[in-house]
């Protein structure tokens, strides 16, 4: 499905989303189009056809994820022919299709090569594409919104204030942001709320400032939308985010929402405590500073009230001058984490000054690797060091077996963890010095 979402000030895009995850008075006031809804069988629109023409339409069950998301990608402002014939990247397309907009639509009927030749086949817009005018205005925000159906009640509140009113006086309420992990259990799980809160598109939730000792990420911000965002500015979060489930969630989930869920193989969560992030939390009586790495209290626990909602990410400035964020997980890209491991180190001198390791995957909730940082901090950083420290990383935590991975394999990949910072870095350092 796709919903129009702002682009700047004065335009909008069409983001695809999994209408799955999507509950349906979430999208009152707001413009939606469906694969349906793209063309007809007598006019097909051209994703339709391209798709029809290269063979590339499957079973039925998961070609509207793929017609949406290649709609998507094809209406896409950005989108133009790259100057290298081959884009100067396999996964991009001679039309500057990206092929990381169709991930999270999965297939296995006759393949993907028909899907993506029929996506490099893709044109541009004619520019008289009623879908593509639509991109020059501004996208309308989804309106309040108060219903109850089978005596569940959905709540999208006006504001903020409306909305910590709401929580203090029904502290039994069930908050939802991109609803990507909440989703699932109402969709497969056929769970239900006796009351949902809706507040992703609350403005004093989605700011995002640069300001001279912190970034401040708004809670309600998507992944796509801090990634766009910060345009790179935060090294350590640009790796982590492509790497965050596929772009489909990416599109709805929030970071605030990953915190919230205190998952402790959610992937934001290692990265943040890494950079020393503290979270913003907000109530009536005003807003109160944490720690992240004192945030999480338990295995899906955290020490927010139920009166309070997580108001924003701060994130202090300077940033570590060396960062990494490393997923180990049984496919490259859109899968659950085993382990989660995200470094910032400073150097001065050869010597490590500081360190914060986070973790995830290895023990109730995320957490510091304290004991390795303290072995890092005041060594000189070579190999002998490295080894060193790898040995307590192996050791921190207390991984579990399961369908994912055993303890002894989340062990190793802590201890390598370090190991490959330390290579990658060395290895840098010695091209450097070559091509000097």
């Amino acid at each position: 499905m796709l919903v129009l979402g702002p682009d700047g000030d004065d335009a909008s895009a069409w983001v695809p989303v999994n209408s799955c995850l999507v509950l349906v008075h979430a999208l009152e006031g707001q413009e939606i189009v469906t694969a349906e809804g793209l063309g007809s069988p007598e006019a097909l629109h051209p994703v339709q056809a391209s798709l029809a023409e290269a063979g590339g339409s499957q079973c039925g069950y998961c070609t509207p994820g793929f017609v949406c998301s290649m709609a998507a990608e094809f209406y896409r402002a950005g989108r133009v022919p790259p100057e290298e014939p081959d884009g100067g990247h396999r996964e991009h397309g001679p039309n500057g299709f990206d092929l990381h907009a169709l991930s999270g639509n999965l297939c296995r009927c006759t393949g993907y090569r028909p899907i993506r030749d029929a996506a490099y086949a893709l044109g541009m817009p004619d520019p008289a594409d009623a879908l593509a005018e639509r991109r020059f205005r501004s996208a309308p925000g989804p309106a309040p919104a108060d219903r109850v159906v089978d005596g569940s009640r959905f709540v999208r509140p006006a504001g903020l204030d409306e909305t910590l009113r709401l929580l203090r006086d029904e502290p039994e309420a069930t908050v939802i942001a991109g609803a990507t992990d909440w989703g699932v259990e109402v969709n497969l799980r056929g769970r239900r709320a006796a009351l949902a809160v809706m507040i992703d598109r609350l403005p004093e939730l989605r700011a995002l400032a640069f300001r001279e000792d912190v970034i401040e990420i708004g809670a309600a911000l998507t992944l796509s939308e801090i990634e766009g965002r910060l345009a790179g500015r935060v090294p350590l979060l640009a790796e982590l985010v492509p790497q965050f489930a596929s772009r489909l969630i990416r599109n709805s989930a929030t970071i605030g929402g990953n915190l919230g869920t205190a998952s402790p193989i959610g992937d934001a969560a290692p990265a943040l405590l890494a950079l020393d992030a503290r979270v913003v939390l907000t109530s009536l009586d005003g807003d109160r500073e944490v720690e992240l790495a004192e945030y999480f209290s338990g295995y899906r626990e955290t020490v927010r009230r139920t009166d309070e909602l997580i108001r924003a990410v701060r994130i202090p400035l300077p940033l570590a001058s060396v960062t990494a964020f490393h997923k180990i997980a049984k496919r490259r890209f859109d899968d659950i984490s085993s382990v989660a491991i995200a470094f910032a180190l400073d150097l001065d001198g050869g010597v490590v000054t500081d360190a914060r390791i986070g973790l995830g995957g290895v023990a109730a909730t995320p957490l510091r690797a304290r004991a390795t940082e303290q072995r890092l901090i005041g060594e000189p950083w070579d190999i002998a060091t490295v080894r060193a420290a790898s040995a307590v990383l192996g050791s921190e935590g207390t991984p579990m077996s399961d369908h994912r991975a055993s303890a002894d394999y989340r062990a190793l990949m802590l201890s390598n963890s370090l190991l490959k910072l330390y290579s990658a870095g060395a290895g840098a350092a010695e091209r450097k010095v070559v091509t000097a």
